[in-house]
């Protein structure tokens, strides 16, 4: 089991992400999540973590898993990872940001913003983000890093993949 979740909460042709404070990729927009807790299962940790971070109680049908990112070093000497969501809201749902919070702040950005190829405020988006949201497909989304670069990605389908609820 992977340690992380993370969410995209799409509405319409926008993403609500976050730009976080921790400096774990401290003032780079990416998706909402975090660490699962001890007997938490991923379904379980994203529904919190939306909760946490941005108030909103989404319900759980409107929540797909998408899927994973995993990371290890040129020598394979660890693996973690995280499991992919993303949550559909209504365009009724009105959300106003920018919204500072304790984990940073939450602004809705559009896809043509997010997917520019001149971005260079996101987190590894750009590797993995269309697919998450337009394939129908799971894939484990692969990298390998050295120190802080990229120096290998691989997206490897997952067949019948299924993370539990």
């Amino acid at each position: 089991m992977y340690s992380y979740t993370i969410c995209f909460i799409k509405q319409g042709n926008k993403l609500l992400l976050l730009n976080r404070e921790s400096p774990e990729w401290m003032g780079i927009w990416n998706g909402v999540g975090g660490k699962l807790e001890e007997g938490e299962t991923p379904f379980e940790s994203i529904l919190r973590e939306i909760k946490e971070e941005t108030g909103i109680k989404i319900t759980p049908q409107n929540v797909k898993q998408k899927g994973t990112i995993t990371w290890t070093d040129p020598a394979h000497t660890y693996v973690d990872g995280m499991y992919v969501y993303v949550a559909e809201l209504s365009d009724s749902y009105h959300y106003h940001t920018p919204l500072k919070t304790d984990e940073g702040i939450l602004d809705w950005k559009e896809l043509s913003w997010i997917f520019h190829p001149k971005n260079a405020g996101l987190a590894n988006l750009n590797y993995y983000l269309e697919e998450v949201l337009q394939d129908e497909a799971n894939y484990e989304h692969r990298f390998v890093y050295d120190g802080e670069e990229v120096v290998e990605f691989t997206r490897i389908p997952l067949v019948d993949a299924v993370v539990k609820k």
